[in-house]
């Protein structure tokens, strides 16, 4: 299973962003791996480790680390194998290498997408 984010970018402090994440290929059993797990973004700022940012359950349920509580925004298409982070109210503390992957980080890491927040 491969994890493909997109959607980064340069943007002024307040602007916005909406992240996409789509997930190629199957698992074994069949089927794809967005809809039976529970999923998450991550991101790495320079000289950071990586860190958990938002996730969402099964369920629907969703967390957030409390940086972006209320500006950050995680949801799914199972149907469609994509997660999505809707990016709202950026801060240059936001700046870093967001990933997708499922909230146990089952899957492999792709590249992720550089998010630069900065006038």
């Amino acid at each position: 299973v491969q994890l493909q984010a997109s959607g980064g970018g340069l943007v002024q402090p307040g602007g916005s962003l909406r992240l996409s994440c789509v997930a190629s290929g199957r698992v074994i059993g069949g089927g794809g791996i967005v809809g039976p797990n529970a999923m998450a973004w991550y991101r790495q700022a320079p000289g950071a480790q990586r860190e958990l940012v938002a996730s969402i359950l099964v369920s629907g349920e969703t967390y957030y680390v409390d940086s972006v509580k209320g500006r950050l925004t995680i949801s799914r298409n199972s149907a469609e194998n994509t997660i999505f982070l809707q990016m709202n109210s950026l801060k240059p503390e936001d700046t870093a290498v967001y990933y997708c992957n499922t909230l146990s980080q089952s899957a492999n890491w792709g590249q992720g997408t550089q998010v630069t927040v900065s006038s």
